[in-house]
Formats: structure tokens, C-alpha cells, sequence
């Protein structure tokens, strides 16, 4: 009689056990400006809502880079996994909704990458080398031709749209097969 009381004591430590593992999600965030929640595991698929940087996520399943997802409120559907990550992104006071990730959030949130950038990295490509970045290239005796070049690309204005049609037509990102 002992041994059986013992014996559903753990079994029914073990059962808790594992529900409590079952219903434990993991947990992600949003680090791109902007992160479409989609109906379906396509770029091509509706889009449900747009998910600010920030929004938490609690994670129903994973498929072919697409998350399974819902949101606090309640909303449901598939995000792409290079728009999220594990570990909740720094929202400064002042930070605007259309800022952090630079390029409109497309490399912020890149997973497995280490490509990071903000509005002032792009806003410093805009300008040129920075002073900095001007005098090393000086005392290594880089030709002001190259320095010039440099500055000429570096203030190239590339569109939102433009970078999304090259990641697109590259099969890259989320449009990768």
C-alpha cells in the first residue's frame, strides 16, 4: 500500500511535471522596425498585423524559418525568424516606431547575424567617412581617389522599395525557397 501511494505521489509529479514543460513557450521578441504577422508561411500570405519593434511574442511553432506566433492581444500567425529574436531589443525613451535596425529594420534583425545597425549608422553613411574613419585613411596612405569613391557610394540613396525588390528577386531573407 506504501509502495503504491508512493508510486502515484510520482507519477503525478511527474504528469505536472510535464504539462508544466508542455505549456511553457519560448519566448521572442521584435527587432525590426516593422515585422508583418502573416496568416500563412509566405511573403505572399495576408498580412494579419504589423508588429512594432518590441511586441512580445509567445512561440506556438517553428517551420522553414517561419515562427508561429501570438501576440498579447490576442492576434495569430507567422513571422519571419529574421524579424525576431530571443533576447528583448533596448527601446530607448525617444525612439522613434520607424527607427532601430536601420534600412527601414531590414538587417537589424537578421538571426544568426551579427549585422547590426541603427538610424545613426545610416545616418553616417549618408555624410561620408566619418572624421575618424578620414584620418586613418590618410595615415595609411589611402589615394584621396579611393577616399572620394568611397564617399561617392557611401552617399548613395537606396529606397526601402528597391532593397526589398533585390532581396526578393536574390531569394533572400524572407523570400528565401
Amino acid at each position: 500500500m506504501k509502495i503504491q501511494i508512493q508510486r502515484i505521489i510520482f507519477l503525478a509529479v511527474f504528469f505536472w511535471a510535464v504539462v508544466a514543460i508542455a505549456v511553457a513557450q519560448e519566448t521572442l521578441w521584435v527587432t525590426s522596425a516593422e515585422a508583418d504577422l502573416k496568416a500563412g508561411r509566405s511573403v505572399s500570405s495576408d498580412t494579419v498585423a504589423e508588429l512594432q519593434r518590441g511586441t512580445q511574442l509567445s512561440v506556438e511553432a517553428y517551420e522553414s524559418r517561419w515562427y508561429r506566433v501570438s501576440t498579447e492581444d490576442g492576434k495569430t500567425g507567422w513571422v519571419y525568424r529574421g524579424r525576431v529574436s530571443e533576447t528583448r531589443p533596448e527601446i530607448s525613451e525617444g525612439e522613434k516606431k520607424d527607427e532601430g535596425g536601420g534600412i527601414g529594420g531590414l538587417l537589424g534583425g537578421l538571426g544568426g547575424s551579427s549585422v547590426e545597425t541603427d538610424a545613426a549608422d545610416s545616418a553616417r553613411s549618408i555624410r561620408g567617412l566619418s572624421p575618424e574613419a578620414k584620418a586613418y585613411a590618410e595615415k595609411t596612405g589611402t589615394p584621396k581617389q579611393s577616399r572620394d569613391a568611397l564617399d561617392q557610394v557611401l552617399s548613395l540613396s537606396i529606397s526601402e522599395n528597391a532593397i526589398e525588390s533585390f532581396l526578393e528577386k536574390g531569394h533572400v531573407g524572407k523570400y528565401a525557397e
